[in-house]
């Protein structure tokens, strides 16, 4: 009686011995929250990317009129046109020369880089004119921050204001007629593209403004609600709406080509990402996952995204899709590239 139950109850050990093996060679095969990681493109680049899933990413906050997101793909995200997915226009950037922000102008693929402005003073928040032609930005050269245009060879410079305040993130309209500006705690001011006739739009804490693509509407980033947030508004100041209620927002965003997404960045010091924001549904998704990514400019042609990344050690300008993917290195160099604004 005794041998029967021994046999017994030595077979039963080795039947759990063998399930709990058969367990642990599926968990070790089969490693739970697993996914895989897609190659950064470009020169130079050995780095890797975490994709993000479009229906995956911090949400909206759950209070109307924010809903959160939960389109698919075939739905929300816009994609690249088949067979239009060259790198074409020029984007300018600022690019940190001999320990001093300088206006830098490169070829939207990366090439023919050059330096147009040489000044003892910061220069930055570049941007292009709708014909590619000229470029508006903020200089300190005098000792305030004033605002210049430069043409794309680095001449003809032109001082447009004088004692206005301290002024960034200039952007001429889309019809050539006004450039629009932020001043240091003033609002949002216009002028005329020979800085004639500035007035105010805004008179709120509002930064980084931006036209939308057919002149009508300007977004910009503001704390007038609290935390800062993504707002748009009419032109010429009237019919503020608010777009984003999120936490940790950055400020310079930018409007797809058919006016339908605006893209912008979020996130704690040192972890911001690339988001974009539907404009009619307010609905929001992620583009990238890592790498301190800052400062996006949507193509002429809406098929990328330029933006500033700190993944590689050092700020340099990273081209993508505007669904996330095909992220590609344009600067590779020791000092720092950041602030794109892309253009024809």
């Amino acid at each position: 009686m005794f041998d029967r139950f021994l046999f017994a109850g030595l077979g039963c050990s080795l039947i759990a011995l063998c399930l709990l093996a058969c367990g642990f060679i599926y968990t070790f095969r089969n490693p739970p929250g697993a996914r895989p990681t897609a190659t950064l493109q470009g020169p130079g680049s050995s780095s890797t990317l975490t994709p993000v899933p479009v229906f995956a990413g911090d949400p909206v906050l759950t209070a109307t009129p924010f809903p959160t997101f939960t389109a698919t793909v075939e739905n929300f995200l816009p994609s690249p046109l088949p067979g239009t997915t060259s790198l074409s226009g020029k984007i300018v950037f600022t690019c940190y020369i001999q320990q001093i922000d300088q206006i830098c102008l490169m070829n939207a693929d990366g090439s023919g880089r050059k330096q147009l402005t040489d000044y003892e003073a910061t220069s930055f928040y570049a941007s292009l004119s709708p014909d590619g032609q000229t470029i508006y930005f903020s200089s300190r050269r005098t000792g305030a921050f004033e605002i210049y245009s430069i043409d794309i060879n680095g001449k003809d410079r032109n001082r447009l204001t004088n004692g206005i305040g301290s002024l960034y993130g200039p952007e001429l309209s889309p019809d050539g007629e006004w450039v629009v500006f932020a001043k240091s705690g003033d609002g949002l001011w216009v002028m005329r593209p020979d800085g004639k006739n500035p007035h105010r739009l805004t008179d709120r804490d509002d930064i980084d403004p931006t036209w939308s693509p057919d002149g009508s509407k300007i977004a910009f980033a503001s704390s007038r609600a609290g935390q800062r947030q993504l707002f748009i508004m009419d032109a010429d100041g009237s019919n503020i709406q608010q777009l984003t209620d999120l936490n940790n927002m950055g400020g310079r965003s930018t409007w797809s080509p058919d006016g339908k997404w605006i893209a912008f960045y979020r996130g704690p010091q040192g972890d911001h990402n690339i988001y974009i924001v539907n404009v009619e549904t307010k609905e929001v998704t992620r583009l990238t996952n890592g790498g301190d990514n800052l400062g996006p400019s949507w193509s002429p042609d809406g098929n990328w995204i330029a933006f500033t990344s700190f993944r590689d050690g050092n700020n340099e300008i990273y081209v993508m899709h505007p669904d996330g993917t095909a992220v590609t290195r344009l600067t590779d160099n020791n000092i720092s590239d950041w602030q794109p604004r892309w253009g024809k």
